[in-house]
């Protein structure tokens, strides 16, 4: 898809991408959306398609670092919870619980009975969210082993993207046959018919965008909130003396 294409389809999205913020918030909804899949597969450019002109007091991101030694005490599910919505409130999840099914398991950064037990766990979890009135849906972005390369040697030599590329990425290429069989099992026990997960198709980032943006709308019926739109008073014409310019820092005028 060229990018003049594009952005016209991705404005238009995202003026109904405003509606169903409003009608969010006027409903007092609670929706969390989780990004997950490979590395490089194009969960971030989603995201931030999806966030570029909407509240973020409204709709948040939720990206956890690594757990600290006491959230490794915890409950799994824990340090997750804290994060869940309030009324009104859109959380995505760049990356979620399911990384113990993804990197945990395949890095043995967990041991076995602590990923069968959240194999076990985590469709009653989800079922416990959505039965306490929170639209959870989840997206799995799948891309081709020969396009993540493609992607990973464009950050290698972009010095904008460099900061994107990590250890964990090195080794996500060479455990990919590991990679995709925890992703299948993952998918089997849950992807339930209460909490699917909705494969999106990103060897193209645009249109993997676009149809991710266009089935998160489709999820909800909402409708549009009337706003009314204020009238501005006239400027206040009072005069006022302003300090003198020599006595405030200005920044140098470099560009211009």
């Amino acid at each position: 898809m060229n990018k003049e294409d594009y952005e016209k389809k991705l404005k238009l999205l995202q003026v109904e991408l405003v509606a169903l913020q409003e009608w969010v918030k006027h409903s007092g909804e609670r929706v969390v959306v989780i990004f997950e899949g490979r590395d490089a597969a194009g969960k971030g450019g989603a995201i931030k398609a999806i966030t570029a002109k909407l509240n973020p007091r409204v709709v948040q991101v939720v990206a956890l670092t690594k757990p600290t030694e006491r959230e490794k005490t915890q409950w799994y599910f824990q340090r997750y919870v804290e994060h869940l919505p309030a009324a009104g409130e859109i959380m995505l999840f760049d990356r979620s619980w399911y990384n113990r099914a993804g990197v945990e398991r395949v890095m043995d950064f967990c041991t076995e009975d602590e990923y069968q037990d959240f194999l076990l766990a985590c469709p009653e979890f989800e079922n416990i969210l959505i039965r306490s009135g929170i639209k959870l849906i989840k997206y799995w972005f799948s891309v081709s082993d020969e396009e993540q390369e493609k992607r990973f040697n464009g950050r290698l030599n972009n010095p904008l993207k460099q900061w994107k590329f990590s250890e964990m990425d090195l080794i996500s290429r060479a455990k990919w046959k590991e990679y995709s069989e925890a992703k299948d099992e993952m998918f089997e026990h849950t992807d339930t018919s209460i909490s699917p997960w909705y494969v999106v198709d990103a060897d193209d980032k645009r249109s993997a965008r676009l149809n991710c943006i266009d089935h998160l709308l489709s999820q909800f019926s909402y409708v549009p909130i009337k706003r009314t739109i204020p009238e501005l008073p006239p400027l206040q014409k009072e005069p006022h003396q302003r300090p003198p310019l020599h006595h405030q820092n200005h920044v140098p005028k470099k560009y211009s």
